[in-house]
């Protein structure tokens, strides 16, 4: 089920339960498309399908944040973001 996987992305948030520095780190660093680039190459180049299935959900998901005006975070608010304030 790949689908459940894009669930588990938004445990980073949970960072925001501490405070938003801890928050927007925890955020930013699983929602970052390095990471998915990362995880796909890894992935693909030692042929471990986990990591490459994992990597292009990510890759996705965070794309797919971005179209709906959700960007990497500051580390001031959740809703403050290199795309503009939220909301």
């Amino acid at each position: 089920m790949p689908g459940g996987f894009t669930l588990l992305f938004y445990l980073s948030m949970l960072g925001y339960l501490i405070n938003s520095k801890v928050g927007a780190w925890m955020y930013n660093l699983i929602h970052h498309k390095l990471l998915a680039i990362a995880l796909m190459a890894f992935g693909f180049w030692f042929g471990n399908s986990l990591s490459a299935l994992i990597g292009i959900l990510l890759f996705g998901h965070s794309a797919l944040d971005r179209v709906f005006g959700y960007g990497l975070k500051y580390l001031d608010h959740f809703k403050n973001t290199h795309l503009g304030r939220i909301g």
